[in-house]
Order: C-alpha cells, then structure tokens, then sequence
C-alpha cells in the first residue's frame, strides 16, 4: 500500500484493534487486487530514524509471514507505537496476532448485520 488515500480509507472506515506497542486498521477493498495490501505506519514519536526503520523492518517481516492467513480484498495498516521499539521480536509478533485477530473479527460483525433481539412490537 503506497497511497495516502488508501491508508487514509483503511484508518477511517476500518475495523480498528490495538495493543500495547502496535494498532492495526483492516478494511474490505471494493476493487479487487492481487492479494491483501499492507501499510505501515511509524512516526517520530517511535524513535529516531534507525529505531524507526528498525521496527518498520520487523513489522513487514511479521506481516509478510500472516498475509496467507488475511482475505485477499484485504487492506490493513499496522501504526507502530511507542513501546514497539523496545520490545523484543516475539513480543511485537504476538501483539500483532491478538490485533489482527481482534480486526478480523470486527470487521466480520460489520459485513453481517447482527440478528435483532427481543420484540420488536
């Protein structure tokens, strides 16, 4: 994902979950691609350059290992957080998965409208 408009849809209109170093944005895409497109996001607020690009680095790597597991007209942002540059690898791969599977979930109870409850009378 290289687009500021396609990381700003999937900020605003996507299925949000967080954790303590990372924050993950999944959003349907409407036209169809090659697979599901990944972003990421980290600011100064993270570090100075060299930790920034080091945990943009571990970022992709963990994503790049779960895109089998994300549905094809898929487009998810990871916005790193603070925290995320003193973890070690493990920790920032089990956050990602806990978010990943909370946004996934989410965005499942958005495509299906829940059944009602109770009497509507």
């Amino acid at each position: 994902m290289r687009r500021s408009a396609d990381f700003e849809r999937a900020v605003r209109s996507g299925a949000r979950a967080g954790r303590n170093t990372l924050v993950v944005h999944l959003v349907t895409r409407t036209d169809p691609g090659p697979g599901p497109a990944v972003g990421f996001v980290v600011s100064k607020g993270v570090g100075n350059a060299v930790v920034r690009n080091r945990v943009k680095r571990r970022l992709r790597a963990l994503a790049s290992d779960r895109l089998a597991d994300l549905p094809t007209d898929a487009d998810l942002v990871v916005r790193a957080l603070a925290p995320a540059a003193t973890v070690d690898y493990a920790t920032l791969g089990h956050d990602l998965d806990g978010a990943l599977r909370t946004a996934t979930r989410r965005r499942a109870e958005r495509a299906s409208p829940a059944a009602p409850t109770g009497d509507a009378r």
